[in-house]
Formats: C-alpha cells, sequence, structure tokens
C-alpha cells in the first residue's frame, strides 16, 4: 500500500491553520524550464496588452508606479502549464484535503516585477469566487525564492474558519480588501524556488510590494471537488476549462 504523501501532523496543521508550505516540489531543471515559458507568455502577454495590472484600474503600462500583473489560464495558453496542472506530485497532496475527485476551477500567473510589483491586498479567495461549498484549495507555487520582502505569501492562521466581510479597494476596481486586519498575528511563508503553499479558500492572505531587485514569478492552480457551484449557483461542468484532473471510480 502507497504512503500517504503528507503525515498527519502536516494535515493537522492545514486544518487548524488553512495553509500549509511544501518543498521544493519542482526539480532545478523543470523550474528552469517553467521560467523560461513564463518569461516568454508575459513577453507576448506585454505585446498584445493581454495581463491585467491589479494595481491599477487603467491598461498595463509599462511605467506605471506599481504592476502586479495576472494572466488568467495559462494553462490554456501554454503546453508545460497545461501539464503542470496534471503533476501528479501537487494532485497526490491535494488529495489529501479534498478527495480523490479533483477539478480544476481555475489557475492564473501573478507576477511582481522588481522594485515596482505592487501588493494584493487582504482577501479571502472565494469572496471572489463566490463558490460553494467553500472548500476549493490553491497550490500556490513559485518559480523564484520569496521572502516577505519581494512578495512572499501572508496569512493569518485559522483564518479559513469563517468568511469574513471584504470592501472594495479605493485604488483599483480589480481587488477587494479586508480592513482591521491584526497584521501581528500575520505569518510569512518564505518559500524556495518550486516550493508551493497550499491554502484553504478562506484562508485571509496578502502579499508585500516587491521592493527588491530581484523579481517575483508566482502560478496559483485552484482545484475543486465535482459539484461545485459557482456564484451564480450553476455546478460548473467538466470541460476544456473545468478539467477532471483526478477522479476515483
Amino acid at each position: 500500500m502507497p504512503q500517504p504523501v503528507l503525515n498527519q501532523e502536516q494535515l493537522d496543521f492545514f486544518q487548524r491553520c488553512g495553509y500549509l508550505a511544501f518543498g521544493p516540489l519542482l526539480k532545478p531543471e523543470e523550474i528552469e524550464v517553467l521560467r523560461n515559458e513564463y518569461d516568454a507568455e508575459f513577453r507576448k502577454a506585454s505585446e498584445t496588452g493581454s495581463a491585467r495590472n491589479l494595481s491599477d484600474n487603467k491598461p498595463d503600462r509599462k511605467d506605471a508606479p506599481t504592476r502586479m500583473l495576472q494572466i488568467m489560464q495559462m494553462c490554456e495558453r501554454n503546453l508545460q502549464f497545461r501539464k503542470l496542472i496534471y503533476d501528479t506530485r501537487i494532485l497526490d497532496i491535494v488529495q489529501c484535503f479534498i478527495g480523490p475527485n479533483i477539478m480544476l476551477f481555475h489557475d492564473q500567473a501573478l507576477f511582481k516585477p522588481a522594485h515596482t510589483g505592487g501588493a494584493v491586498t487582504w482577501h479571502q479567495d472565494n469572496a471572489y469566487w463566490k463558490c460553494q461549498p467553500a472548500n476549493l484549495v490553491s497550490c500556490w507555487m513559485t518559480l523564484d525564492d520569496v521572502v516577505k520582502e519581494n512578495g512572499a505569501m501572508q496569512v493569518i492562521p485559522g483564518s479559513h474558519l469563517r468568511p469574513v466581510h471584504h470592501d472594495q479597494n479605493q485604488t483599483t476596481d480589480a481587488l477587494l480588501e479586508i480592513k482591521g486586519i491584526d497584521v501581528n498575528e500575520a505569518v510569512a511563508v518564505d518559500l524556495p524556488a518550486g516550493g508551493i503553499m497550499f491554502h484553504h479558500c478562506q484562508t485571509l492572505h496578502y502579499t508585500a510590494p516587491n521592493t527588491t531587485p530581484r523579481q517575483r514569478r508566482a502560478f496559483a492552480i485552484h482545484f475543486m471537488t465535482p459539484g461545485t457551484a459557482a456564484r451564480n449557483g450553476e455546478v460548473m461542468r467538466v470541460d476544456f476549462k473545468h478539467p477532471m484532473l483526478r477522479m476515483c471510480v
């Protein structure tokens, strides 16, 4: 019988705190391939204007004072990232959290350039998604070494246990935010390149501006179980956009 990927201590930690750091999961040569593909996709997106700057309501400009760049559904643009969403090493861990029937909700690449990388305000993912049941799990992978100063994830342990009211961010329509966060409770999750932070869709999290001379390339995969309903109440069907990644029959 195969051994569980996570031990009981790790599972208990995730249930109690709503997140878990793991890795590095990827090998150096795998990281290098993904970095090259990631950079190529952002170059294309810059040329076509298809990358969204979450820090600004205006179309992405290279001279914008802060840039938090997002490409949605990287797996529909690039074969290497399509393969990554099916990676058994990732799915084995996700299965420990949500069971053996795993669907893709969506993925996104989140890029903070050196010096001018913008913040992502405190939020719970499901405040944007409004999925039911609220049991989605995210895999936040970094292709660079990350610390708090260049945009490592910061979390409030235990905050996944209930939803919290969000306000509209006053700077950009792209972001929600929560007022009155006690940042003394926050934990910064430093990761090596190829490392992953898994977190529940209601875990409060934030990434600071990147003020360092090092870029921060991150890729997030959001997983759900079959039967998950979108904000309109309709159950999401299996299709190319929401493929079945693993199924127990």
